[in-house]
């Protein structure tokens, strides 16, 4: 064999390797190597190739990995499947400082790899690039000794086929998924909507979806597999395995590792299926597939429905309940509506009601589920029994005697029979369904000793509500609301002390102007985040019962959700869901934490938050003007999902109202819209001033308010219009998303931040503008000089009342 060598500079730490013949094989250990057109890569034991090839009938090449010894070729991994090669200029190469990348004619960069490191991970010594035997390619530190430590690895980014070992999940701490979509055809690698992955519920379960809409659901795993398939069940030749900590993914084995088998999505099909090589035939032989049969199509029997295959019809309703429409239901089979309960549920009568067993069922939708992995099933079934919102529970693991609990809550969906599978499914349901047939008599004598109990528990319950409604009465006072607009849970102080270690310092996740937050967990494993007013604080009770009244009704997904309030002497706490990752400038402004917000998840962010904020504007029941806009208030989820919160400076307008006046102005240094600083005019044109500043902090990874280097005194917004003007928006985004920034993207996110941020209030677009914006390539405007473009003293920000945090706060000037 005959190779050239390419003559490196002193910066590189090896030389660059390049391949000449299509029949040349590199040795799969041998440092910073460079794949051209007819060369490849071979795993130590022979079993897998990554190289160029051509899909189907089409001309353009990718880089991918297949089965070296199959005559078939057989892609399991494609690295640029929406950026072809349409010529044969292409190399992969890997640089000094562990980045994979893809060149394509003249040298320009058509993909490349993204570091997956922690941040304690330093920069590698020596990056080596492997393809070992199990498919996975991957960049290590040959430096490091430890050779389960990947700088990156393909594995980490499934195409369409799940190879043995390869996870399907979620990492909680990270925001990262392993999910398979599907090639569009034959000839064309780059995925579909058709994916297939796990839900972040609870209580996770494996799914197919397209686009949004979940078309199949595997089930949650209990322990054996996954609820909704039988074909998945332990077998001689697989071992499955469901890890649920940090990281919470599935995976298979294979124990003979002579079998060839792997899962793929197919487009055709729509189909998540199971495939081993069949040496004989020379040909891939079909072992299962899912979904298999009409009950699995999601939600087919709609809510409160059961499909049973075996029947005709298929859908029957679930016993306990009865078509919510006869006739749509006997005489046209149409059961999208589903099933309402004979005897409806009584909060007040919960301690009668009972549950009835369902042997061998795929456990409903687990959307709405609460999970305990270590709680008894007589545990389970008192905690499930306590709560009249509760409508079902089962084990979270079969195995033995059963043991782990997961309580649903609102209706039940996707339910099927499979006979010899499935699990045990408990349903609430109330006496009078109790006492119907062998369990008639025994249900009629615990009513008779409940009954004895509720009553004189009844007195307590309304001792509790009317509680309730004289602390509703205080939060309402002076807010304009009705009693019934408030239906928010008191939480008795004692909990809360409990729930945070009596605010131990190590449960402090933060402090803002409201006061400091507490990381807490209430009785039931509900994970909480408790903001405590602070005598100190430069707010007060005012902004407390504003943030009760105006959040205690907002549902949506990109706005935080609260739980709860007490109140208590002069203790006064807001109870809100936890949010696992904090704020979003945590990351973004972070060295560290921001390599692991690349392009992607922070456009999604950006899209996230103007939705959240169109609701506010313009789809919620109020019309609502935040005022403190700042990635400090941005909340990040488990998933990375934005989440608008911070509510005690908002302001609502009536239907008519579209600006407000104020002597008391109220945000951070460096959100303030300019007209709200000087004037204390507000209105939802403030508001997208901040979205504008965020956007702009999100794409540059630089504070608003910390100046450019060097002696031209530009703010951000001046910053980001100069250089637009001159044709270089480019140079302002933060350096850590060169190696996964879409350019188009994020240019047209700093021409949005730009409009956002103009001067004069009426230049700047609506929420509802904004939001068509990023989803679409509709022609922009041009914007106008933006406000504080450069940085000036107002009259109202002196450098006394300057402050050098994001704390909120407050200036009052007599006019």
């Amino acid at each position: 064999m005959r190779a050239s060598f390419l003559l490196c500079s002193s910066q590189l730490i090896c030389c660059l390797f390049f391949l000449l013949k299509p029949s040349f094989a590199v040795d799969s250990l041998r440092p910073l190597e460079s794949i051209n057109d007819g060369g490849t890569l071979v795993s130590p034991d022979g079993s897998f190739e990554i190289g160029f090839f051509r899909p189907g009938s089409s001309k353009n090449r990718y880089v991918g990995i297949w089965y070296k010894n199959i005559p078939a070729q057989t892609v399991v991994w494609v690295a640029n499947r929406c950026s072809p090669v349409t010529d044969s200029s292409g190399s992969l190469t890997l640089n000094s400082s562990g980045n994979l990348a893809l060149l394509g004619q003249n040298k320009t960069v058509v993909w490349s790899s993204t570091m997956t490191t922690t941040s304690s991970i330093k920069q590698p010594l020596r990056p080596i690039l492997q393809l070992l035997d199990s498919g996975n390619l991957v960049i290590r530190d040959e430096k490091d000794g430890n050779l389960d430590t990947y700088l990156w690895q393909s594995f980490d980014y499934p195409s369409d086929t799940l190879l043995p070992g390869m996870k399907t999940g979620f990492n909680l701490r990270t925001g990262h998924k392993w999910y398979l979509s599907a090639w569009k055809n034959a000839d064309d690698p780059c995925p579909t909507d058709l994916t297939c992955g796990l839900e972040p519920h609870a209580y996770p379960e494996l799914s197919i979806r397209k686009g949004e809409m979940e078309y199949y659901r595997h089930g949650p795993w209990n322990g054996l597999h996954f609820s909704g398939t039988v074909h998945l069940r332990p077998n001689p030749n697989s071992q499955y395995e469901f890890v649920h900590n940090d990281e919470v993914f599935s995976r298979y084995y294979i124990k003979n590792q002579s079998v060839l088998t792997r899962m793929i999505l197919n487009p055709t099909t729509s189909k998540r299926e199971r495939l081993q090589w069949n040496d004989e035939e020379k040909t891939w032989s079909l072992l299962s597939s899912a979904p298999t049969d009409y009950c699995d199509s999601y939600g087919l029997c709609g809510v409160n429905g059961n499909c049973v295959i075996s029947s005709n019809p298929v859908c029957q309703c679930l016993k306990g309940f009865k078509p919510k429409s006869p006739e749509n239901w006997n005489s046209m089979a149409v059961w999208a509506e589903g099933c309402v309960r004979n005897t409806p549920l009584s909060c007040q009568d919960k301690e009668k009601d009972g549950f009835i067993k369902f042997p061998n069922f795929k456990v409903p939708d687990t959307e709405h589920t609460w999970v305990n992995w270590s709680m008894s099933m007589k545990e389970c079934r008192g905690k499930c029994l306590s709560n009249c919102s509760c409508m079902a529970y089962s084990n979270t693991d079969i195995r033995g005697e059963g043991s782990g609990c997961a309580m649903w809550f609102g209706d039940l969906i996707d339910v099927r029979q499979i006979p010899g599978g499935g699990q045990d499914l408990y349903i609430r349901m109330p006496a009078s369904e109790l006492s119907k047939g062998d369990g008639k008599v025994k249900a009629l004598i615990i009513v008779t000793v409940i009954g004895v109990v509720s009553g004189m528990l009844s007195a307590g319950y309304f001792i509790w509500k009317r509680s309730i409604r004289e602390s509703s009465k205080i939060i309402c006072h002076e807010n304009g609301c009705q009693e019934e607009d408030l239906e928010l849970p008191l939480f008795d102080l004692s909990t809360m002390y409990t729930a945070t270690d009596n605010f131990s310092f190590h449960n402090k996740l933060g402090e803002g102007g409201f006061g400091p937050v507490y990381r807490g967990k209430l009785e039931d494993g509900q994970e909480i985040a408790v903001k405590r007013l602070s005598i100190s604080s430069g707010q007060g009770m005012k902004e407390f019962k504003n943030e009760v009244v105006l959040i205690a009704k907002l549902q949506h997904r990109n706005l935080v959700k609260l739980f709860g309030c007490c109140i208590h002497d002069e203790e006064k706490l807001l109870v809100y869901e936890y949010m696992p990752n904090k704020s979003l400038d945590s990351f973004i402004f972070d060295e560290k934490q921001a390599k692991l917000l690349q392009w992607p998840k922070r456009f999604e962010i950006i899209c996230g938050i103007a939705r959240g904020l169109l609701y506010l504007h313009q789809d919620s029941r109020l019309r609502i003007i935040h005022r403190d806009l700042k990635a400090g208030n941005i909340l990040l989820d488990s998933e990375m999902n934005p989440k608008i919160s911070d509510f005690g400076m908002a302001r609502t307008f009536r239907g008519d109202e579209m600006e407000g006046n104020t002597s008391r102005v109220v945000g951070t240094y460096g959100y303030i819209a300019p007209e709200y600083a000087f004037n204390g005019l507000f209105s939802m044109k403030s508001d997208i001033f901040s979205f504008g500043i965020m956007v702009l902090e999100i794409v540059s990874g630089r504070r608003s308010r910390v100046l450019r280097p060097g002696n031209d005194s530009f703010t951000l917004t001046g910053h980001a219009w100069k250089l637009m003007k001159e044709g270089r928006a480019v140079d302002m985004v933060d350096g850590c998303l060169k190696e996964s920034s879409n350019l188009c993207e994020i240019l047209r996110c700093i021409h949005i931040g730009l409009l956002c941020v103009q001067q004069c209030p009426v230049d700047r677009p609506s929420m509802s503008s904004i939001v068509l914006m990023l989803s679409s390539e509709c022609a922009l405007p041009q914007p106008e000089k933006p406000g504080y473009f450069m940085e000036t003293k107002s009259p109202q920000m002196s450098s006394q009342s300057s402050s050098t945090n994001e704390i909120t706060m407050s200036i009052v000037e007599a006019r």
